[in-house]
């Protein structure tokens, strides 16, 4: 087990997630960005939607008895809505209102001071899922327009819960020229980002921080451990004490 000295930035979705280790992809990118002051944890599952999502949380998140002897996350992403929006009867399929409620369900476990996995530091950030180009996607599971409805659905969660939202689905449609087919410049199979689709997606994700958490912006967290040149002059551990008033500040 690894110590437990840097905090961690957890990036909780489905596929678009999991390939965000992917040349340009959108974990890759955070995780050069945060090198040396957060961890990124990629924890992305491709083919899950939000029913299945709780289940995974519940494990991944340490609850309030387990915290202090885990990394704390500074920040949780919530990317789903690609699968949940899959055409009615196939198996990933989740109702838009019941997709929503499992939205808030997961946003309670951290919020609700009454939840086992209640963290009142973590920061969350909802993201929507991108257009399809269902001309590309040719296995008939999808649907653009179902698709741009389960993106309103995230907004409309995200304002109910006074959270930050990523619109993915309105900026990568805007970059496309509102058109379908333009989103195959983002696209690499109709479903899945490209690393131009990921550079939007990212880019996104460090304006909201910078706006809504500037506290834990890469540009404004030091490093957890002192420069090599300090080394000698130094002593080169840092205490989860000092780490911690870092983030804190």
């Amino acid at each position: 087990m690894a110590g437990n000295v840097q905090d961690v930035i957890m990036c909780l979705g489905d596929s678009l997630t999991q390939k965000g280790w992917s040349e340009g992809g959108l974990i890759q990118r955070l995780s050069e960005a945060y090198i040396r002051k957060l961890d990124v944890l990629n924890r992305g599952f491709g083919g899950y939607q939000t029913d299945w999502a709780i289940q995974v949380l519940e494990q991944i998140f340490a609850k309030q008895h387990e915290q202090h002897h885990a990394p704390k996350v500074q920040l949780l992403t919530i990317w789903y809505g690609a699968n949940d929006a899959a055409v009615d009867g196939d198996s990933q399929h989740v109702p838009v209102n019941r997709f929503k409620s499992n939205l808030k369900q997961m946003i309670d476990m951290i919020r609700s001071p009454a939840s086992s996995w209640y963290s009142p530091d973590t920061r969350i950030v909802l993201i929507t899922p991108p257009p399809v180009n269902t001309d590309m996607w040719n296995n008939h599971t999808r649907d653009f327009d179902r698709t741009r409805e389960y993106a309103e659905a995230v907004k409309e969660v995200a304002q109910e819960t006074q959270l930050p939202v990523l619109d993915t689905w309105t900026a990568l449609y805007d970059a496309a020229g509102r058109t379908m087919g333009g989103c195959s410049n983002f696209l690499t199979d109709g479903l899945h980002l490209n690393s131009a689709g990921y550079e939007i997606i990212y880019g996104l994700l460090i304006n909201a921080i910078a706006e809504h958490y500037p506290e834990i912006h890469c540009d404004k967290l030091q490093n957890v451990f002192i420069p090599w040149d300090q080394v000698l002059s130094g002593d080169p551990r840092i205490t989860l004490q000092k780490r911690n008033a870092l983030v804190n500040r």
